[in-house]
């Protein structure tokens, strides 16, 4: 299957070593099915580095059967408190080597923190997700698997 991942350079070899812990699945390279999506990531990533030009970089992900798999579906209570305990720094993601399941953009970040925070409880903050459009993300976590089951095929350049 392809899978994009925006960014405001090309990344022919994914480093799971670059990304920050602190994420939705905590450390590891992130992949998105939807190539608007990425778009938006690759135009935001280059804003902030000042750059006219964003990339998505294109890649054919390999069946990860087999692999240590975590797919949320549409458990939205497992996957609100994955999201908080990642984003607290506590590693619940090393178990996996790729996590499946929604992305929490700003809108659903301000959902997520209100619960993390105390200001929701989980029925709120779980209904509250069920407004917004959420997208999909996917996370390697591990540079061996990574290396094994993306392969570069092309980059697509995003003007700002």
């Amino acid at each position: 299957m392809l899978v994009y991942h925006g960014s405001s350079v090309i990344v022919e070899r994914p480093l799971v070593s670059y990304s920050k812990s602190r994420l939705d699945f905590g450390k590891g390279f992130y992949v998105t099915t939807v190539l608007s999506q990425a778009k938006r990531w690759a135009k935001r990533k280059a804003k902030m580095e000042n750059q006219s030009t964003g990339y998505v970089n294109v890649y054919e992900l390999s069946d990860f059967a087999g692999f240590r798999v975590k797919e949320f579906g549409d458990n939205r209570s497992e996957w609100l408190n994955f999201v908080c305990d990642c984003r607290r720094g506590i590693d619940v993601y090393s178990d996996y080597d790729v996590i499946v399941g929604d992305v929490a953009d700003d809108t659903v970040y301000n959902v997520v923190n209100m619960y993390k925070n105390g200001v929701y409880d989980e029925t709120t903050a779980i209904a509250e997700l069920k407004v917004y459009k959420l997208y999909d993300q996917i996370c390697i976590t591990s540079q061996g698997v990574a290396d094994f089951l993306l392969s570069f095929k092309t980059v697509i350049e995003v003007s700002i």
